[in-house]
């Protein structure tokens, strides 16, 4: 699988119900880098219901850009939520089918620990 199979499908409930569309993936890096690149995994999807573009990472804390492009993409993004890759069950051409009983959390990354 590649991300270009993942965004801009349609989201989807367990029983057929449109939620929205994945407008990004939550990466995680996982152990040391092997060759060119670390291995990373899959955590979850972003899904919203408005729209299908990209949230250009203002879903992300504290991201400090123009005031206008932020506004318009909370506004556009709004209601938008993350799914764990552990309720995906069913990724196919176009659509990503969420397991019965699936979750919805906050879409925001964590806050980045203080070092």
């Amino acid at each position: 699988m590649i991300l270009s199979d993942l965004l801009g499908s349609d989201a989807l409930e367990a029983d057929g119900r449109r939620v929205g569309g994945v407008v990004d993936v939550r990466l995680e890096i996982s152990g040391a880098p092997a060759q060119l690149l670390a291995e990373t995994v899959v955590t979850g999807v972003l899904v919203s219901p408005r729209s299908r573009v990209s949230t250009w990472g203002y879903e992300r804390r504290g991201e400090n850009g123009p005031v206008v492009i932020a506004r318009l993409q909370r506004w556009l993004h709004r209601g938008s939520f993350l799914v764990s890759w552990d309720d995906v069950e069913l990724v196919d051409e176009g659509r990503v089918v969420f397991r019965d009983g699936y979750e919805r959390h906050d879409p925001m990354l964590p806050p980045a620990p203080k070092t």
